[in-house]
């Protein structure tokens, strides 16, 4: 009877995810198609339930730029009461009904309509500016996610591997008479080492299980939904110079974008804020009649303004300045902030492609192949134990820094490229 984790060894291939190299055998149902990397990317992008989120935002933005630009609706007043008119003496001389009616108008001081539009066009370059950045955060994690899904997949694949010679070998040690201290002792090496890459499998297994989750999710499917990506070859590219990257970043990041653009939408405030200083004016036509002794008809033009005497305009005035002197500290903060994410990430970015150049392109592949001959040739009894056990446990260690290189070198490089705006494809794909 085969052993509890030779049986979870065979049920790892059968996850619903595959991410495999092109050329190798797939092991995912064949009615289940392989998406490319980019056309991954465009679903999740065309496809992400957050995007109805931003594009509501837009709209309601559109909105109020609407509203900002249409004058206030006209007002209609209405009086009605009773009128009762007396003599000098005091005594009733008749009674009747009296009532007015006065539509009006108001019409904001010369410069304040055109002040709400241009707020209202800085609030709808926001919202297409969170679109925009969303979007092109949204792209990054995908391409991380998906190259994240092979690495995952990738080491699996080795962990199999190797647990599948160590099941084997135990078996065949199993199987003998134990004939000293050696074998048993080569025995439980092997029973160990079995152990541990039972959690190494299970681990490989989850963050497999994990990354396919979010993937459906950013793509708006059922979390359960089967999807094989194939996966490309990766080239690490060098980014621009120090300082086209700061360039770049001051004029294409969002975040800084949006700062800006709140600096310049404080300003409008703070003008319109002193603009409502002068009053608004109420002009309309009004009616009134009265039916007492005799019929009396009034038509005239009613005109109202409001007397500024509180002195509440004068403190929205001062709260909007301070809301812009906010705004530029703000703005001073980002740029720092940005220089410093800038800097950091070209650092990162540098140092983990210089340290994935240093692999070369087969190493994997070397290390596989010695595993594979340190087994043939320990069973031959030509390897001792510590040398096999070395040599399967360095195959598994160097897969797994060489893909997690690679993936902090990509998350790097989309980093730096979602900071400065700059497409200077970071990582090449060749399919």
């Amino acid at each position: 009877m085969k052993p509890f984790f030779s049986r979870f060894l065979a049920l790892v291939p059968c996850a619903t995810l595959l991410l495999a190299p092109s050329g190798r055998a797939q092991t995912t149902a064949p009615e289940t198609p392989a998406i490319s990397l980019s056309a991954l990317v465009g679903e999740i992008a065309a496809n992400n339930p957050e995007l109805k989120f931003y594009d509501a935002e837009i709209t309601a933005a559109k909105a109020g730029r609407r509203a900002a630009a249409s004058l206030p609706d006209p007002e209609l007043s209405l009086d009605l009461g009773h009128k009762r008119v007396r003599d000098t003496t005091g005594a009733l001389a008749g009674t009747g009904t009296a009532w007015s009616v006065a539509v009006m108008q108001t019409f904001e001081w010369p410069g304040r309509l055109d002040l709400r539009k241009a707020i209202a066009n800085q609030q709808v370059t926001l919202a297409e500016l969170g679109l925009a950045r969303f979007k092109n955060a949204l792209a990054a994690r995908a391409r991380v996610l998906a190259y994240g899904l092979y690495a995952a997949n990738a080491k699996s694949a080795a962990v199999r591997e190797v647990a599948d010679r160590f099941v084997a070998l135990k078996e065949t040690f199993l199987a003998r008479e134990p004939a000293g201290v050696t074998p048993l002792l080569e025995t439980r090496i092997v029973e160990a080492s079995e152990l541990a890459l039972q959690r190494r499998a299970t681990e490989a297994e989850l963050t497999l299980q994990s990354a396919l989750i979010e993937l459906n999710q950013l793509r708006g499917a059922a979390l359960d939904a089967p999807l094989r990506v194939t996966a490309p070859a990766l080239t690490l590219h060098d980014s621009p110079a120090r300082d086209a990257l700061l360039t770049g970043a001051h004029e294409n990041n969002f975040e800084f974008k949006m700062r800006r653009a709140e600096l310049e939408q404080q300003g409008y405030t703070v003008r319109l804020a002193q603009n409502e200083r002068r009053p608004s004016v109420s002009v309309g036509p009004f009616v009134s009649q009265e039916n007492a002794v005799d019929r009396e008809t009034v038509v005239g033009l009613s005109l109202s303004l409001p007397l500024p005497v509180s002195g509440r305009t004068r403190g929205n005035v001062e709260v909007a300045e301070a809301r812009r002197r906010q705004a530029e500290t703000a703005l001073f903060v980002a740029q720092r902030e940005l220089d410093r994410q800038v800097f950091t990430a070209a650092q990162a970015f540098a140092v983990k492609t210089a340290e994935a150049r240093r692999w070369s392109p087969d190493a994997m592949k070397k290390f596989g192949e010695a595993a594979a001959l340190a087994d043939r040739h320990y069973r031959l009894g030509a390897v001792p134990i510590a040398t096999y056990v070395e040599l399967q446990h360095s195959y598994l260690e160097a897969t797994e820094a060489l893909l997690a290189t690679q993936r902090e070198a990509l998350e790097a490089g989309l980093k730096l490229q979602e900071l400065t705006g700059l497409d200077f494809a970071p990582a090449e794909v060749v399919p």
